[in-house]
């Protein structure tokens, strides 16, 4: 895991670099913005959806803690780790073709904890579904 200062080199390069995990790798996962404002990441529907052919809420969490989790280690910086703690999802609307993206933005960014709101939406700019993830901000150990 790249523990280079984020604060010190471009926000996105070092997202890329550190990666999102192996899960939301197979998932499609794929940056487009990650500033200290917002983290915004996109996610093909196609291969994450449910037998009857919807995107699976499952995705829409996945996608959510991705966002979360990465916006929230930037806040914490060097030396420090974010870890989720809690993470709930509202489905409103219904995915079955194109690209979901989600819109990741601070609600909270203490020392010791975050919050964040993600905002998914389909490739009409709908919302279809609302994430929240509430991490937890630690020294890093090891």
């Amino acid at each position: 895991m790249n523990d280079v200062a984020p604060h010190h080199s471009a926000p996105l390069d070092w997202a890329r670099a550190r990666g999102v995990g192996a899960l939301a790798e197979k998932m499609g996962f794929a940056w487009v913005e990650f500033t200290a404002e917002r983290a915004v990441a996109t996610m093909p529907v196609e291969g994450n959806t449910q037998p009857v052919g919807l995107m699976h809420g499952g995705a829409y969490v996945v996608l959510g803690e991705s966002l979360g989790s990465m916006h929230a280690n930037l806040h914490a910086g060097p030396g420090r780790l974010a870890v989720g703690v809690d993470i709930n999802a509202t489905h409103t609307r219904s995915a079955r073709s194109g690209l979901v993206t989600g819109i990741c933005t601070p609600v909270h960014l203490g020392r010791s904890m975050t919050v964040h709101e993600i905002a998914v939406v389909d490739d009409q700019d709908r919302r279809i579904s609302t994430v929240r993830i509430t991490n937890m901000i630690t020294d890093r150990k090891g």
